[in-house]
């Protein structure tokens, strides 16, 4: 099993920054791919970026040169660092865990960005 918490998020102005977190607890040996992806009331779920156990990192179009996606092994995190942040990054993002045994979600964080 394995259990999957976010935080981080809230409200941020255009061009401002925010830092995600994604606390992975439990069977972590058997992770494989970790995984940022966000939904908002305009788009369907969308993917944002990944990150594997071997460290190698993937992020979507819309968002390369704005964001990171990084591991920190003391502390069990997948961290999403946004930059530049625009109005259309509004969504509830959400951290996804794939494990040999299945996959894994937290509930969430709303991103808003608004001035």
């Amino acid at each position: 099993q394995v259990q999957v918490a976010e935080s981080g998020g809230g409200l941020v102005q255009p061009g401002g920054s925010a830092r995600l977190s994604c606390l992975v607890s439990g069977s972590i040996s058997s992770i494989l791919t970790t995984g940022w992806y966000r939904r908002s009331a305009e788009k369907a779920r969308e993917l944002v970026g990944t990150i594997s156990s071997s460290g190698a990192t993937n992020l979507a179009d819309s968002v390369k040169g704005r964001f990171t996606i990084s591991r920190d092994r003391t502390k069990n995190t997948v961290d999403l660092q946004m930059n530049d942040l625009k109005p259309e990054d509004t969504a509830v993002y959400s951290c996804s865990v794939i494990t040999c045994s299945g996959g894994y979600w937290g509930q969430g964080t709303q991103v808003t960005v608004s001035s």
